[in-house]
């Protein structure tokens, strides 16, 4: 039976999401497309977090019956699928890899950062394995030809380009996560009285001094960089 959940212990068949035409099963035409329910469950993403993208409300959004949507997307597991790859379709890079595949992949990171923080449910929906669909194997693509003058076997091009991914991902869930922190009226201030008080206690004397050496908090797009500096500069050694 379909709904909400995930797929069966299987998981989303790649060949049948990707491959076969997006058409009904049977009965009449409904009058609406899959990309009309892709880009209705984005928005609601968008808006409201992941949470909120059940099949019901996917459906109200594009005014259909929920039984209806299920030909499309038999659950949400396929549903999230289709969301990723939508909004991935929003990096496709048109111009060649310049030749420095490390300023390329830096590059490359800095866009994957601002489009999560754009869509701040994206992190989370890539925590688990997707079965990469047109938009994002154009972005592997170029992500591989970038990486072409590494010299790297192609099992390795294809670790650097999910370890990239991963980092920015994490990174960005790490980002979100401080940003909400934030808002909450003087938490930042009692962190930083708590710190100061544990590193007087003297118990901790490597924090201690790190704080003493710490200087003003850099901001996030400073902490970003220097993060992905030190990643895609090391994989010389990798």
């Amino acid at each position: 039976m379909p709904g909400d959940g995930k797929s069966g212990a299987a998981g989303v068949d790649p060949e049948r999401l990707w491959l076969r035409p997006a058409e009904p099963r049977r009965g009449r035409r409904p009058s609406f497309t899959r990309e009309a329910i892709t880009v209705a469950a984005v928005t609601l993403a968008d808006a409201e977090g992941l949470d909120a993208v059940t099949m019901r409300r996917v459906a109200a959004e594009v005014g259909a019956g929920v039984m209806s949507l299920y030909s499309y997307a038999p659950d949400k597991e396929t549903l999230l699928e289709l969301m990723v790859d939508h909004v991935v379709g929003e990096l496709t890079i048109t111009d060649p890899p310049t030749g420095d595949w490390r300023a390329d992949l830096k590059a490359m990171a800095h866009r994957q950062r601002a489009h999560m923080l754009r869509h701040p449910w994206l992190p989370a929906a890539l925590s688990s394995r997707r079965s990469p669909g047109p938009n994002t194997l154009a972005v592997l693509e170029h992500a591989l030809a970038a990486l072409r003058p590494t010299g790297l076997d192609g099992g390795t091009k294809l670790e650097v380009f999910a370890q990239l991914t991963a980092f920015v991902a994490g990174h960005v869930g790490y980002e979100i996560a401080q940003a909400g922190a934030a808002r909450s009226p003087g938490r930042g201030e009692a962190e930083a009285r708590y710190l100061m008080a544990v590193a007087a206690e003297g118990r901790h004397p490597e924090l201690a001094e790190a704080l003493a050496s710490a200087g003003h908090p850099p901001t996030p797009d400073d902490t970003f960089a220097r993060f992905l500096n030190r990643l895609v500069d090391g994989l010389d050694s990798a």
